[in-house]
């Protein structure tokens, strides 16, 4: 299994980018999904995350400004980032709970794409 993410890069504040992240590999199935971010120094913190039926949660700071969503058929899911700010320049990490072999469900993670966003 793996997980490829695209889509970052830098933009100025108060632009958007658009994060993409394809699971391929022997699949059985995918349930949640979400994007999580490191900035240097700092922990790995949960952005957003998505279930497999489409109910969404964010992290309190980026609310209103990102959004997730998925594509079921196309093993992908995105990450719409709006209204950018300095802080959140980090590196983000797509990953999935995801079942090769029923029952058994592992979270994979991606290798990480680097977003900055300069003031």
């Amino acid at each position: 299994v793996q997980l490829v993410e695209s889509g970052g890069g830098l933009v100025q504040a108060g632009g958007s980018l658009r994060l993409s992240c394809v699971v391929s590999g022997s699949i059985y199935s995918i349930s949640a999904m979400g994007w999580h971010r490191q900035a240097p120094g700092k922990e790995r913190e949960l952005v957003a995350g998505i279930t497999s039926g489409g109910e969404t949660n964010y992290a309190d700071s980026v609310k209103g400004r990102f959004t997730i969503s998925r594509d079921n058929a196309k093993n992908t899911v995105y990450l719409q980032m709006n209204s950018l700010k300095p802080e959140d320049t980090a590196v983000y990490y797509c990953n999935g709970a995801i079942v090769e072999v029923a029952p058994y469900e592992y979270r994979y993670w991606g290798q990480g794409i680097q977003v900055t966003v300069s003031s």
